[in-house]
């Protein structure tokens, strides 16, 4: 299908962050949405990640005192306004001609963080410069260790606050819907990042040697490298794509400064878990001393205050941003996380909890054994 022409403004009928998805389907091309809006192989995953939200329920809270409210956090020794946090997202440009610039002007506007991709299409040290948007930054460690090493240089040198690795993509997931449209990056669209970077040959396998084991795997990162980039940078490591309590606990006990939950946006192993359901086993099992966040799912300031409830220190957005980039640019991304920030506010304040700190599982409603809220079916 052919894009339509973007509308150059915020549409009049947009209320919520979801009414921005099919202005952005008519944006883009089939090649870019099967990029964004695909998942792993049969897509359960991505479904569960919406769906086990609608499954959570809040306990509301009336009469409270919550004046002088706020949103505000601390997160490895910088202040944030609020936790709705931009994850990293690869080729931004495939979406906006802007990419990745129009992205952190709407951070800056919105005094969001914002996670910038080691596959992004625009050069880490431009993003940074464009604004003060405070910015972290998402490695994918190459098999270039050398190289690996230099974009940890760039990015502290740059002014990047945290260093974010993620760890669930060693190899790329089955993306069928991508296979399906054919997808592929088009003129002009590069990770410029990796620029310059010598690659691996294809490997010589020997009779019954894997493809993946022996060959796609074989330069993938493992705990190792993880020790190592903890003794090579001086900034906050952060590693995601952490779904279970035995993989955050090794993190904790390599002294990793804090978890991401997360299973991708769905798009690496189909049938993880929902990000939100994974959250209170990891939180029970590293306890109040590992920082977490979540991604995976956000669509509404409840979502955040569900997520903050079951152990989440901030949440990370990625779909519903791109789809206000692809619609109206920075002022459609802006938006995105205006629209969340208003409905965090307005949850807490319906769920009597004046700050983040005061948002824990109490407000959340857990039905009788034996009994649901679903109103009995006829």
């Amino acid at each position: 299908m052919p894009p339509a022409p973007r509308p150059g403004s915020i549409p009049r009928d947009i209320a919520a962050v979801a009414d921005y998805e099919p202005f952005a389907r008519r944006c883009l091309d089939d090649n870019a949405w099967a990029y964004l809006a695909g998942g792993a192989a049969d897509e359960h995953t991505l479904r569960w990640n919406r769906a086990a939200f609608d499954a959570i329920r809040l306990q509301g809270s009336v009469l409270a005192d919550v004046s002088g409210g706020h949103t505000r956090l601390t997160l490895f020794g910088h202040d944030y306004a609020h936790p709705v946090f931009l994850a990293p997202v690869a080729h931004q440009r495939l979406f906006h001609p802007d990419g990745e610039l129009a992205t952190a002007q709407a951070a800056e506007a919105m005094d969001a963080a914002m996670l910038v991709s080691t596959l992004a299409s625009t050069r880490l040290e431009d993003i940074a410069r464009v604004g003060r948007a405070p910015l972290w930054f998402q490695l994918y460690v190459q098999p270039d260790r050398g190289f690996t090493r230099t974009l940890v240089e760039r990015a502290e040198a740059a002014g990047y606050r945290a260093l974010v690795v993620t760890v669930d993509a060693p190899v790329w997931g089955l993306r069928n819907r991508e296979q399906r449209a054919g997808f592929q990056l088009p003129p002009g669209v590069e990770p410029v990042n990796l620029r310059g970077m010598s690659m691996p040959g294809t490997p010589q396998l020997a009779p019954g040697q894997s493809m993946v084991f022996d060959g796609l795997m074989a330069h993938a990162p493992t705990w190792r490298d993880i020790e190592a980039l903890r003794g090579l940078t001086r900034l906050p490591l952060i590693l995601k794509g952490i779904c279970s309590a035995r993989d955050a606990q090794q993190a904790a006990r390599l002294g990793i400064d804090g978890v991401i939950v997360s299973n991708h946006g769905g798009r690496t192993l189909d049938t993880l878990p929902a990000s939100i359901d994974a959250l209170p086993v990891i939180a029970d099992a590293v306890g109040p001393s590992l920082p977490l966040l979540l991604d995976g799912g956000i669509r509404r300031g409840s979502d955040i205050v569900k997520a903050l409830a079951l152990g989440a220190r901030a949440v990370l957005i990625g779909r519903p941003y791109l789809h206000g980039l692809a619609t109206a640019g920075a002022l459609g991304a802006a938006h995105v996380i205006k629209l969340l920030r208003e409905e965090l506010e307005v949850t807490m304040a319906l769920c009597g909890c004046a700050r983040l700190q005061d948002i824990d599982r109490r407000i959340l409603f857990t039905p009788l054994p034996g009994r649901t809220s679903e109103p009995e079916k006829r």
